[in-house]
């Protein structure tokens, strides 16, 4: 009887049309879940205006969503690596377009807020399952660029966003921009038919059928019949999943990841939150001030795709400390004005920094853990993340209302930069998951040490 490693018939794998279709689904769902998280921030100057909110009331608005999303981000994670992460993702799709096409319906800031809440627990549980199944399907030799060029995506929805905005509010209202989140529930059938489950739940299924029809898919060339037996090498299983993050010495690099996230998604959150506010406080019109957060979502997708190319070929860590750095420098460059064309080309390596940082430091983690607690380790740091994003927004409220000089709050913004790049450079290489370090065992389950 033929034994094979379902990871190494993967990772040997060469991109044909699986990985096309796989790419271009999860591309579409992140275009989704980028939009779903910018729109709020387009909207958010007019809702100011027609319900008469303060700006901390607005900032407190925009953090039930990332509280949702927070819990989300956790529970999804882990139960994706219980049930899988086809059904997760499913699941997580449809809680965050119905109830962001119902935020076009609500009428006041307490119904909104309630909306915002449902549908931030499928915005978080979304990207961390998508990333992990990008990653258990991608070819070693661009696993990180996989990722990278699906985590576009959300910066393609983050420009659809205000793009929308100036086009379609001025003559359909704010509530306009939130009936388009619904399109996803449309696609939900074709998506759940070609997306694939990941290789470590059906072989922990015994779902052998559907196992070998994916694998041949995924790379023709392997020799597979319905004699041959499937293994996946995994580090020892945990009852609960959490337990696995902080094993083999892991403890340092899991605590970095969180901060670096909690830092990252802190300036995230809270430049697609008041960016356009800052830039009228600045002096620029609402239409000028959206065009700074198209801007910043372009920056994000060249860095992501430009850096993401870079981290396949001469590691993450070393790609994403500095940038993490230059996003500080540029957003604190950005307070202190200079010519519209500089301002525009500091934006753009603001979002780079940040949106684009963010889409990578996931890729990162996707591949520092083993297979079986994938999910968990992005949910988990997402979730924590989320923590910073809820405080993003409350922070952009809080330095409004204080009315400090301009520079002051983008200086404010700056600060956790620094911090997300000391903590990532604090991350150890050489406890990252590495799956030609395990060992072979007879049975077709094998228990190792990393």
């Amino acid at each position: 009887m033929n034994k094979i490693n379902a990871a190494e018939v993967i990772n040997n794998s060469k991109f044909n049309r699986f990985h096309f279709g796989l790419l271009a689904w999860s591309f579409l769902i992140i275009l989704f879940d980028g939009y779903d998280l910018v729109v709020y921030g387009t909207a958010v100057p007019v809702l100011i205006e027609e319900w008469g909110l303060s700006s901390v009331q607005a900032g407190a608005m925009s953090s039930y969503g990332l509280l949702g999303m927070m819990f989300g981000a956790i529970f999804f994670g882990i139960l994706a690596d219980k049930m899988g992460r086809k059904n997760v993702i499913a699941l997580s799709l449809i809680l965050f377009s119905l109830f962001t096409f119902l935020c076009g319906f609500a009428s006041s800031p307490t119904t909104f807020s309630i909306y915002r809440f449902i549908a931030g627990l499928g915005l978080g549980g979304i990207m961390p399952n998508v990333i992990a199944l990008l990653t258990d399907y991608a070819p070693t030799k661009m696993k990180s660029m996989a990722v990278s060029i699906v985590l576009c995506g959300y910066s393609f929805g983050g420009m659809l966003a205000p793009i929308l905005g100036i086009f379609v509010m001025p003559t359909l209202g704010w509530e306009s921009i939130f009936w388009f989140a619904g399109l996803p529930l449309l696609l939900l059938p074709f998506i759940y038919k070609f997306l694939p489950e990941s290789s470590a739940h059906l072989i922990k299924k015994n779902k052998k059928q559907e196992l070998l029809s994916v694998l041949r898919k995924v790379n023709p060339a392997q020799k597979m019949d319905e004699r041959t037996e499937f293994f996946l090498q995994v580090q020892e299983e945990n009852k609960v999943p959490v337990v696995g993050l902080f094993k083999n010495n892991r403890g340092l690099s899991t605590v970095m990841f969180w901060i670096a996230f909690f830092m990252c998604l802190l300036m995230v959150y809270g430049l697609n939150t008041w960016l356009p506010n800052l830039m009228i406080e600045a002096g620029y019109a609402l239409n000028s001030s959206l065009a700074f957060l198209i801007t910043l979502q372009g920056g994000a997708i060249v860095g992501t795709l430009i850096i993401g190319w870079l981290c396949d070929k001469y590691g993450s860590k070393k790609m994403l400390v500095p940038l993490y750095a230059l996003g500080a420098v540029s957003l604190t460059l950005l307070g202190f004005g200079g010519s519209e064309l500089f301002i525009y080309l500091l934006v753009a390596i603001a979002g780079a920094s940040t949106i684009g940082a963010q889409n990578l430091v996931q890729a990162y983690v996707s591949q520092y853990y083993p297979p079986n607690i994938r999910s968990t380790a992005l949910g988990m740091a997402s979730g924590i993340g989320r923590f910073g994003g809820m405080l993003g927004p409350l922070l952009g409220g809080f330095l409004l209302t204080a009315a400090l000089p301009i520079h002051m709050n983008f200086i404010a913004f700056a600060i956790p930069g620094l911090i997300a790049a000391i903590a990532l450079a604090l991350v150890p290489i050489k406890r990252a998951y590495k799956p030609e370090a395990t060992v072979v065992k007879e049975n077709e389950t094998i228990k190792v040490a990393n």
